[in-house]
């Protein structure tokens, strides 16, 4: 196996191919492992979706952003009520207005076919960085030396 073919001489190496193999296909498994699959749920709404289900919706949806999981929001037109597509926008945007402290929009409202799409995605928190440890403890003999040799001053001063 070639390791630097770029130096003069071209660095080789000689190794056993299964094994060579078998490490290979090992760490893809262990990068494939460590992967994270994003997960989108959907939710529908008619043009004509009323306040309460609206907010029924808007707490599932709110309950998705905190578990990580991508939204796939949508109105979906039957028959006739394509007529309303601003209808179908306006709701989308109050969706997702009411959710933009939990989540970002990826896509504004766009119209294919019969649906009128809204993605959102959750906001990335960044981690807390921990605050930087107390001083490092000495060991139990040094410091009850430490702190006779300073109670002792005390005392004599006390008397």
């Amino acid at each position: 196996m070639e390791i630097s073919p770029t130096a003069v001489p071209p660095v080789c190496r000689v190794i056993d191919y299964s094994k060579f193999k078998y490490e290979q296909k090992k760490k893809t498994r262990e990068l494939k492992a460590k992967q994270t699959k994003v997960v989108i749920k959907e939710i529908r709404f008619g043009p004509n979706t009323d306040d309460h289900d609206f907010a029924f919706k808007l707490k599932h949806a709110q309950e998705f952003l905190k578990e990580g999981a991508k939204i796939k929001a949508y109105v979906h037109f039957v028959g006739r009520s394509i007529v309303f597509k601003e209808r179908g926008e306006i709701l989308l945007l109050k969706f997702a207005q009411a959710l933009e402290d939990l989540g970002k929009v990826e896509q504004l409202p766009k119209l294919e076919g019969k649906r009128m799409f809204l993605y959102l995605a959750p906001k990335v928190v960044a981690p807390a960085k921990p605050s930087k440890p107390a001083a490092p403890k000495e060991s139990g003999k040094e410091a009850s030396k430490e702190a006779k040799s300073a109670a002792a001053p005390a005392d004599q001063a006390a008397e």
